[in-house]
């Protein structure tokens, strides 16, 4: 094979050997992973943190789920449950900074395990990586759009009581953070009553069949012991509500090839999002639970939960839904993330052969800038996927749990590959946190067994056709679906570690290592 036969390869037929000298210095990085720079590098730190918060979005998740959360375990759950997610996210964060930092590429962690694995297993750890990468931002999305549509039918509800049925992403974080502002001050300020710090820091509330009591009491009564352990059995399938508002960590990684020195912006975004995200979810709760009136938020019949406590503060159908459309407004933004997230994920994937089709997908549409195909496909099967919420309510629940525990088990497979290497055994990116990353490795890790198994329990007792969780399923179909792709296609076409490595090899030994005409200081 002949050095131009490997750049078209690696590159694509009519790329020519010249063209490697003229890239700047992010595009020789990316052209050194095996990769062609097809994006245009227009985001800002800003913009990206942006996209990333706008799809985190902290206090909208707590929103947007506050049944789930409040049913398990009322204010105690959601108060205390954001400060515990906000530190085993900061460790998440701070070991999806560390590899974004070492290996930044749109890939993010399926590109990471593929260099981590051992060889013999680096192409099937890095295609199963990607699948449960990619099923994990598809159950994002349609959960995020059906939170949204949820609460604007509540709000046409209550006006109808008898109704039955770049720029982008800082425009998006600032229509968040300054609904988020509004609401904190509006709904304090205008509720006639207020509950006492008690309600707030130590109510706990169970309405989901598991006990009928609170958690962490003393006692030997065995009664009471049996009902302390039922106790703490709802408080963590609340956890979900709290633990959605703080997931897609791994948003800003796929924003890599379209932002300059993403090894040193990537680890801002992502961290700057957990930073924001305890910000505002904390004091937004805080704020809304101080302005109840009545305790069951559960008992509305426009089966949104913040609508009826909005509605309780301000005793105004009209603020109530100016409120909502807040919410409603930077659940959009948050949606438009989630599908800008998803696209790179699925293109990048496509781009390595990871999916069927992958020539077709793996496009860019050169006038919008945007993986087009990849973003369409994506989007087609997110609505095929939101229509499982016809058949059942806690499908949400479920698209809920999927996300979580799938983009988990996606972190955790790269992870598992760098702990198994050694740490000190790869090259370090500027962001680099020695024995507080390979602590965040470890806590990421035993979060992630853990969600597994516990998340898969039923959201209420007792358990009936129609509040199962069905997530198991939805595990079980995703592994049979990657089983079956692996063996027909992945295992015969998927560009793994050895094809790319080779690939690299050829395009630095044409001598891309020469000083690039366009480099960025």
């Amino acid at each position: 094979m002949t050095e131009q036969d490997g750049v078209n390869s690696a590159y694509g037929p009519g790329f020519d050997m010249a063209d490697l000298k003229s890239l700047d210095s992010d595009a020789l990085k990316l052209a050194e992973m095996g990769y062609k720079q097809d994006l245009r590098r227009n985001y800002t730190v800003l913009s990206v943190l942006g996209v990333g918060f706008s799809l985190t979005n902290s206090w909208w998740g707590i929103s947007a789920a506050l049944i789930t959360g409040y049913n398990s375990g009322g204010p105690v759950l959601i108060i205390y449950g954001i400060i515990l997610l906000a530190l085993i996210s900061t460790c998440v964060g701070i070991t999806l900074s560390e590899l974004a930092s070492a290996y930044p590429n749109a890939g993010g962690q399926y590109f990471w395990a593929s260099e981590l694995a051992p060889r013999k297993y680096a192409n099937f750890a890095s295609y199963l990586t990607g699948w449960f990468a990619w099923a994990g931002s598809i159950f994002t999305s349609a959960s995020v759009a059906l939170g949204t549509s949820a609460a604007a039918v509540g709000c046409w509800q209550l006006a109808h009581p008898d109704l039955t049925l770049p720029v982008l992403g800082q425009i998006t974080l600032w229509t968040s953070l300054l609904s988020f502002f509004v609401i904190l001050v509006t709904v304090p300020a205008t509720a006639q009553t207020h509950q006492n710090a008690k309600f707030v820091f130590a109510n706990f509330v169970n309405q989901t069949g598991w006990s009928q009591n609170g958690i962490g009491k003393s006692g030997s009564d065995p009664v009471r012991h049996r009902s302390e352990l039922t106790g703490f059995e709802a408080f963590i399938v609340g956890l979900i509500n709290t633990n959605w508002a703080f997931a897609c960590l791994d948003c800003a990684t796929h924003l890599s090839e379209e932002i300059h020195r993403p090894e040193k912006m990537i680890p801002v975004a992502i961290l700057g999002t957990v930073a924001i995200g305890f910000v505002t979810s904390w004091t937004y709760s805080i704020a809304l639970f101080f302005s109840m009136t009545n305790s069951d938020l559960g008992d509305t019949s426009t089966g949104v939960p913040l609508l009826a406590l909005f509605y309780q503060a301000l005793d105004s159908k009209a603020g109530a839904i100016v409120l909502e459309a807040l919410v409603i407004a930077t659940g959009i933004g948050c949606l438009i993330a989630s599908h800008t997230w998803q696209s790179r994920l699925c293109w990048s994937f496509a781009r390595d052969h990871g999916i069927p089709f992958s020539s077709f997908f793996a496009k860019v549409d050169r006038r919008l800038d945007v993986p087009i195909r990849a973003h369409a496909m994506s989007c087609i099967i997110v609505a095929i996927v939101g229509c499982l919420y016809l058949g059942a309510y806690t499908a949400f629940n479920s698209m809920v749990t999927a996300c979580i525990v799938l983009l988990y088990i996606s972190y955790s497979i790269p992870v598992t590959c760098l702990l198994i290497r050694g740490r000190n055994n790869i090259p370090h990116g500027p962001f680099w946190m020695g024995p507080i990353g390979f602590f965040s490795n470890i806590v990421l890790l035993m979060w992630a067994c853990f969600t597994l198994i516990m998340y898969s329990f039923p959201p209420a007792k007792p358990v009936t056709a129609g509040n199962m969780n069905y997530v198991s399923a939805v595990y079980g179909i995703l592994v049979l679906i990657i089983i079956a792709d692996w063996f027909l296609r992945g295992r015969h076409h998927y560009r793994g570690q050895v094809q790319r490595h080779d690939e690299a090899a050829v395009i630095v030994g044409s001598g891309v290592h020469e000083k690039p005409t366009h480099e960025i200081h």
